[in-house]
């Protein structure tokens, strides 16, 4: 049976995709490519986790879909960064066996997740 080896993309509505796109280059410093997005190269050790949720989930805002989470190598100067940017950022940072996670929200209102990973949590299988 074939299978899927991974995400491909992210993809999503915007009102303002240029202003969005150069919100992120400034606080998340993503490096736009010339057509307007961003091309992650994954790195020996990178993760992505995949997971359905329940319908009524209080962990990120009901009115959104889905919520992007993005793996950062320092959760604390991420926040820091983003903080002294203007940057809305929850106080919260939940550390658990999985790892630790802060929050913040795009200038549309998207609800954002970053995930520091514990070095070696997830090998590979």
């Amino acid at each position: 049976m074939e299978r899927v080896l991974g995400i491909g993309g992210i993809f999503f509505r915007s009102e303002r995709p240029d202003e969005l796109r150069a919100w992120y280059a400034q606080h998340l410093g993503v490096e736009l490519q010339p057509y307007g997005g961003v091309t992650f190269r994954a790195e020996a050790g990178d993760v992505t986790i995949w997971h359905a949720f329940e319908g009524d989930t209080d962990y990120f805002p009901r009115e959104q879909a889905a919520m992007l989470n993005y793996r950062v190598r320092n959760l604390d100067a991420m926040v820091a960064q983003l903080r002294a940017g203007g940057v809305e950022v929850r106080d919260a940072v939940e550390e658990s066996e999985h790892g630790r996670f802060g929050w913040a929200t795009d200038p549309e209102g998207r609800l954002l997740e970053l995930w520091e990973p514990p070095p070696d949590a997830y090998p590979e299988g």
